[in-house]
């Protein structure tokens, strides 16, 4: 663990001294992209390659001459997970010369930034808050909503059941951070559970850090469950699946996780406990992210030998979104009267834009702010995370909860 927190710690510091390299150039025409980010908190593990992906696009399309000769500053803040941080940061950044786009990091920060997003007439995207596509504000969410994810894990749940010849229906627990975040996926997740006749237990909840999980696995164990959906940011869901297996649980239940289960992160530790686990993702993992080419080639080009996270695609995909965004803009209004407003209104047309395989079409709208609306299952094996579905359209959950 030593030496792997070494290594984080060097690539972390490493991604900190490049933005702030790159926060610091001027080019002559200039638009600005704001990651309230997390590089030493809770979800680094997972938000520094999300953040080095991004950034290469956005190193890449400045070497071709920028989008239109108009060049994108990349200003990446370590919120370390902390709302109050982010809305700091936010506010100390909002009078940046054409600051287009804020990447909030977390569900919490995108609900506290939100109403600044609103007053400024800007645009934010966030990583799966539902709450955003029920009441259609100026905050986009990166891909399917959690609750949409949540209720195609229910789905695959269901045809798992069925295809081991099991009768009924059945018994599945929920154990997550307790936070926004950790309770977004039930906002629609439990109504969709109760459609498919599911019995869910009461959900358990837990503080972000919590080192050890064995009482909220007990609990749920004892109360009957045949599956356990495992919530929070790897390396947590890791470290939850790690005490399940520990207790045996893992031999008779099947565990579950969302976008953020277990990845290289989590899978290069612990992939003997970790096997058989079933995961929802909106965008490729493992081996399937590695070797996508336009993925592969970007992260030979500017990381060369460093260890490969998948989480790197979905980075590059808010990067790609956000050309895509400034092409259209520039094309409405050009460079000189461009506003936030005309990013905020470009979002909206992106709808069919191709993410190159990492995830499904973009499908932002006029009336959508789902990212995408397909999702894929993979499944742990042999310490690599393989596919066990193809891209698959999950269902509207959103719209079974009352916000």
């Amino acid at each position: 663990m030593g030496k792997r927190s070494a290594i984080f710690l060097s690539i972390a510091l490493a991604v900190c001294l490049s933005v702030a390299g790159l926060s610091s150039s001027s080019f002559a025409k200039e638009v600005v992209y704001l990651s309230l980010a997390d590089y030493t908190g809770p979800i680094a593990g997972l938000n520094v390659p999300g953040d080095m992906g991004l950034e290469d696009i956005i190193k890449e399309t400045n070497a071709k001459g920028g989008v239109d000769g108009v060049k994108i500053k990349f200003i990446g803040i370590d919120t370390r997970y902390d709302v109050a941080r982010a809305v700091s940061a936010y506010k100390r950044y909002r009078r940046t010369p054409r600051l287009l786009v804020v990447n909030s990091i977390s569900t919490g920060i995108g609900k506290a930034v939100a109403r600044l997003i609103e007053r400024d007439k800007r645009l934010q995207i966030v990583p799966g808050d539902g709450e955003f596509q029920a009441h259609i504000q100026r905050t986009f969410i990166w891909g399917p909503a959690y609750q949409d994810a949540f209720a195609a894990t229910l789905d695959w749940i269901m045809d798992d059941w069925k295809a081991k010849g099991n009768s009924g229906t059945p018994v599945v627990g929920y154990l997550s951070w307790d936070n926004p975040y950790g309770r977004e996926h039930l906002r629609g997740g439990k109504e969709y559970a109760a459609k498919l006749g599911i019995k869910f237990l009461p959900p358990e909840f837990f503080p972000p850090g919590t080192l050890k999980h064995d009482v909220y696995l007990t609990r749920l164990a004892k109360a009957g469950a045949n599956y356990i959906h495992a919530g929070g940011v790897d390396p947590t869901p890791t470290n939850v699946i790690r005490d399940a297996y520990a207790l045996g649980l893992t031999k008779n239940i099947q565990m579950t996780c969302d976008y953020w289960g277990p990845t290289a992160l989590g899978i290069g530790v612990h992939a003997k406990a970790l096997e058989g686990t079933v995961i929802t993702s909106f965008y490729q993992r493992g081996d399937e992210s590695k070797n996508n080419p336009f993925v592969a080639n970007l992260w030979k080009k500017y990381r060369g030998s460093a260890k490969f996270n998948e989480v790197y695609g979905m980075g590059m995909s808010w990067g790609m979104t956000y050309v895509a965004g400034l092409k259209v803009a520039l094309k409405a209004v050009g460079y000189d009267k461009l506003t936030p407003d005309d990013m905020y209104k470009a979002y909206q047309k992106l709808a069919g834009f191709d993410k190159h395989g990492i995830q499904g079409a973009c499908a932002y709208s006029p009336t959508s702010r789902r990212g995408s609306l397909e999702v894929k299952i993979y499944r742990v094996k042999g310490g690599k995370s393989v596919p066990i579905t193809g891209w698959r359209k999950a269902p509207d959950a959103v719209s079974l909860h009352k916000f």
